[in-house]
C-alpha cells in the first residue's frame, strides 16, 4: 500500500480509503460480521484510513467500526467521520450550529468508542450559520483533542475559500481535505472545485469513485438497471446521476483498457483517479470481501499515463467559461517569462 500526504499537513493516509456508507445499509449493504471483516482486512492490506459518518445507517456504520477497530494500536488508525444532516427531531439537531457540531462530535465519539477522530469533517454547507461559528467550533474540537484536523465535503469552492479564509483570519484550524463526488463518470470538480483544494492546500477524497458500481462493467449491455442492483436500488439518484450513452461509453473503454493492463474494470477506474496527485484517495464503498481485494490494488498499481490520458479523452470534458476565455486570452496577456514561477497558480 502506498501512502500520500493528507493535503499541506503531515498526515499520510492510504492512497485508498475505506467507505463506510455500505454498513447496515438495507437492500446493498452489508452485515456486521462482513462489516469487521471487511475493516480487519482492508488494515492487514496496509490501509490506514477509514471514512464514516454519523448518518450512515442512523449511527450503525460508526457503532459496527467502533466495533472493529476495538482492542487495535490507536495511533495506527486514520478515522474521519462528518456532521451536518439531521440528527434527530429537535430543532437544533442538525447543520453547522456550535451547538450541533460540538454535540455531534460527541456522539461519534461514543458511537466509535475511541478519544478523538482523526479527520472530523462538515458533511454540506450550513447556510443558516455564520461561517465564524462554525470555525471557532471546529478549531474548539482540535484545541480540546478530539479532532486532529477538520475538513469539508459538498461545498461549493467559494464557500471552501470563504470558510478557510475566516478561519485564518482569526488563527483557527483551516480544511486539510474536501471530500468530493469525483468519478470517470462525473467530473465536475475539475472546473472549480479541484484546483480550490490544489490552491488552499486540501486532499482531495472522491466519494462513489466506481459511480455506483457502474465502472466495474456489470451494467453494460443493459437497457435498465437490473433490479435489486444498487443502480436499479437507488434510481432516483443514480440514473440521472450517471445512466446515459457518455457514460457507457466510458464505460467501454475503461472495460477495454482493463484487458489490455491485466487489471479489472475498477482498478482501473480507481488508478485513474489517482493518476492526479491533487487526488489523496478514492472511498472504496465495497460489501464483499472480494470487492475490497479488488478495489485495493489501486493501493500500489498506477495506470501508464498514455492509458489514463486515453481514458480522460474518450469523452472530452468541457469546463466551459471561463476557461475557454482564458485558453483563447492567456497568450496574449502571458509569456514573456522564462518559466513560471514556483508562486503561479495552477489554472484548470
Amino acid at each position: 500500500m502506498k501512502y500520500r500526504h493528507l493535503g499541506k499537513s503531515g498526515l499520510l493516509v492510504s492512497r485508498v480509503c475505506l467507505g463506510t456508507m455500505t454498513f447496515a445499509t438495507k437492500d446493498w449493504g452489508c452485515d456486521r460480521d462482513t462489516a469487521l471483516r471487511l475493516v480487519r482486512a482492508f488494515l492487514g492490506k496496509g490501509g490506514n484510513f477509514i471514512d464514516t459518518a454519523d448518518m450512515y445507517s442512523d449511527g450503525v456504520a460508526e457503532q459496527w467500526l467502533g466495533e472493529a477497530i476495538r482492542g487495535l494500536p490507536r495511533e495506527d488508525l486514520v478515522i474521519a467521520t462528518k456532521c451536518w444532516f439531521r440528527r434527530g427531531k429537535t430543532p437544533n439537531a442538525k447543520g453547522l450550529s456550535r451547538k450541533h457540531v460540538m454535540e455531534a462530535c460527541e456522539a461519534s465519539l461514543r458511537r466509535l468508542g475511541t478519544d478523538f477522530i482523526d479527520l472530523y469533517q462538515i458533511h454540506g454547507p450550513d447556510p443558516f450559520t455564520p461561517v465564524e461559528e462554525t470555525m471557532r467550533a471546529l478549531d474548539d474540537l482540535v484545541r480540546s483533542g478530539k479532532a486532529r484536523y477538520v475538513g469539508c465535503s459538498n461545498l461549493y469552492s467559494w464557500q471552501i475559500v470563504k470558510m478557510n479564509a475566516a478561519a485564518s483570519a482569526a488563527g483557527l484550524s483551516t480544511f486539510v481535505s474536501g471530500q468530493y463526488m469525483y468519478s470517470l463518470l462525473r467530473r465536475d470538480v475539475e472546473r472549480e472545485i479541484l484546483p480550490a483544494c490544489d490552491d488552499q492546500g486540501m486532499g482531495l477524497m472522491c466519494w462513489s469513485p466506481l459511480a455506483s458500481g457502474m465502472l466495474t462493467g456489470k451494467y453494460r449491455g443493459q437497457k435498465e438497471p437490473a433490479p435489486g442492483s444498487r443502480v436499479s436500488v437507488r434510481a432516483g439518484i443514480d440514473v440521472p446521476r450517471y445512466w446515459n450513452e457518455d457514460s457507457f461509453r466510458v464505460v467501454d473503454e475503461t472495460a477495454a483498457v482493463a484487458k489490455e493492463e491485466g487489471k479489472t474494470p475498477s482498478q482501473v477506474a480507481l488508478a485513474w483517479l489517482l493518476g492526479d496527485r491533487r487526488v489523496t484517495s478514492p472511498i472504496l464503498g465495497v460489501r464483499t470481501l472480494e470487492q475490497l481485494e479488488d478495489n485495493c490494488v489501486a493501493g500500489d498499481w498506477d495506470l501508464p499515463e498514455a492509458q489514463r490520458k486515453r481514458l480522460s479523452d474518450r469523452v472530452p470534458f468541457r469546463c466551459g467559461y471561463p476557461k475557454e476565455w482564458m485558453d483563447v486570452s492567456f497568450r496574449g496577456a502571458f509569456g514573456d517569462e522564462e518559466f513560471p514561477p514556483r508562486h503561479a497558480q495552477r489554472l484548470p
